[in-house]
């Protein structure tokens, strides 16, 4: 009882030595980054794949390894704010990804670029839920209906203007800047991160038991079942053995991973949080309004850069019997 009353205390009274509001613009600014990257590349495919001299189908691995990477951190990042603590972990992911994105633009083969891409996606999978968890700590409950409406700048907005900034960044520089363009930003938000940001009492890095088997069985589901679903269209879906290997696989680790955390003393992630109704139905529209952006956003584009792509060497003929 006593732990329990100085926990609250704790809650009650703490609060942070810089301006909340200026917090909340600073930590948003390092979600809205990696909001960003998952739909400013796929305006750029048919260029990075002509650059590099890859097909469109091989390019859009650069797309697949981000999402992959992304998605598996996004469920352990909690995790890894309590082994870590949170700001130090925020700092970590905020410089890891500034650093990926230069090196994706400096990429000099497809390879590169994927494996860059991956390191891109596995550290910006930390900010979007740390960032949340900062604001929810910083303001005081009566002013963060306020606050989170910041979150939709890097849940709403960023999804659409990533192919507006990516086109143009295309059209008038080069593929190469829809990765450069995060280097200042991200400087910004370290330094800004790094002066403002502090954890509350009971955010401090903490000695958490490591649970392998669910972080195994997460990775193994997520990541599968991510690239069953990006990789189905190209490969027809189940007619190909890798698809049909891949959606094995992602039904194994998922029903495997509810399964052991529902059964372990200290489960990577606490399942039990969905019985309240009210977060459990708020976590189910979320997921509707993220699918209808993401979905939305890259299959127009996808298909778009698919027609420019079959088009491009028959105009490049006509134009070479013109000049003939």
């Amino acid at each position: 009882m006593s732990d329990a009353s100085s926990d609250k205390a704790d809650h009650s009274s703490w609060k942070p030595k810089a301006n909340p509001w200026l917090i909340a613009v600073v930590v948003t600014l390092g979600a809205f980054m990696e909001v960003l990257d998952t739909t400013i590349i796929n305006v750029a495919l048919p260029h990075i794949a002509g650059a590099l001299g890859s097909s469109y189908d091989d390019a859009t691995w650069a797309l697949t390894a981000y999402l992959v990477a992304n998605g598996i951190v996004l469920t352990i990042s909690a995790w890894f704010g309590k082994l870590l603590g949170r700001k130090r972990y925020f700092l970590i992911c905020i410089a890891m990804f500034t650093v990926s994105s230069f090196l994706c633009g400096l990429s000099t083969s497809l390879p590169m670029l994927i494996i860059f891409r991956l390191m891109q996606g596995l550290f910006g999978g930390g900010l979007q839920p740390n960032q949340q968890s900062i604001i929810l700590d910083t303001f005081p409950p009566e002013k963060r209906g306020a606050a989170f409406g910041l979150t939709a700048l890097a849940t709403i907005v960023a999804p659409i203007l990533g192919p507006l900034l990516g086109g143009y960044l295309v059209d008038n520089f080069s593929w190469r800047w829809i990765f450069y363009v995060n280097v200042p930003f991200g400087l910004l938000t370290l330094v800004g991160v790094s002066a403002l940001v502090e954890d509350p009492p009971w955010e401090k890095q903490k000695r958490e038991k490591i649970d392998v088997i669910g972080i195994c069985l997460i990775t193994l589901g997520l990541g599968c079942l991510e690239i069953m679903a990006d990789r189905g269209e190209d490969d027809d879906w189940f007619g190909s053995p890798f698809i049909i290997t891949m959606a094995v696989l992602g039904a194994v680790g998922v029903i495997g991973a509810i399964i052991w955390l529902l059964r372990a003393k200290n489960p990577l992630l606490n399942l039990a949080i969905f019985k309240d109704r009210n977060f459990a139905v708020s976590t189910f529209l979320m997921a509707m309004v993220g699918a209808l952006l993401y979905s939305s956003a890259i299959i127009v584009l996808n298909s778009h850069s698919r027609f420019l792509a079959i088009r491009r060497p028959y105009r490049v003929r006509c134009w070479r019997r013109v000049a003939r």
